[in-house]
């Protein structure tokens, strides 16, 4: 679709999707390891990243934001996705959530905090709305210090998929 930046930090660079890249998607949710935290907590299939590739299309073009390809700014190597959807809870109310993965040959190198710092700072600025959530798994401490060091506050637990999931909220 585009190579167009979307956002760049020292070492990164978010772009928007190209229609070809659901085998990158795939990859980056091809393991136990890379996928225990997500909903349904198992490898992603070629088809689900394909519907997870249109989906993103379907944001950008409603909300003007979505999970943008995470690319390594000095050599273009494909590393992650990062960036914002709509969480609609139960009540339909829909709020923007931030989110990242990051390959797990990439983990260890502060790529979630540099993105996610970068990203909050960007979403507040452009005034897509005045707040936005984060949540992870219980387990998943990593992402909840990351969360916590970009300056997000907890917030009362959400239950998704049945399970209690800390909260993070970050408003201007």
């Amino acid at each position: 679709m585009s190579d167009a930046i979307i956002l760049e930090t020292p070492r990164l660079v978010l772009t928007m999707w190209n229609k070809g890249d659901a085998e990158l998607i795939r990859q980056l949710h091809s393991t136990v390891e890379t996928t225990r935290y997500l909903s349904g907590a198992a490898p992603w299939t070629l088809e689900k990243a394909e519907e997870r590739l249109k989906s993103w299309f379907g944001e950008q073009a409603r909300d003007g934001v979505t999970k943008y390809k995470m690319l390594k700014r000095d050599d273009g190597r494909f590393i992650g996705r990062a960036g914002f959807s709509r969480f609609h809870e139960e009540n339909g109310r829909g709020e923007f959530e931030l989110g990242y993965s990051i390959r797990n040959d990439a983990w260890g190198n502060g790529y979630a905090t540099e993105i996610a710092g970068a990203l909050a700072q960007w979403f507040l600025q452009r005034g897509l709305a005045s707040q936005f959530i984060a949540f992870t798994h219980p387990e998943n401490a990593a992402s909840q210090r990351v969360l916590r060091k970009i300056g997000m506050q907890d917030h009362p637990p959400m239950v998704i998929d049945g399970i209690s999931c800390p909260t993070f909220r970050m408003a201007r």
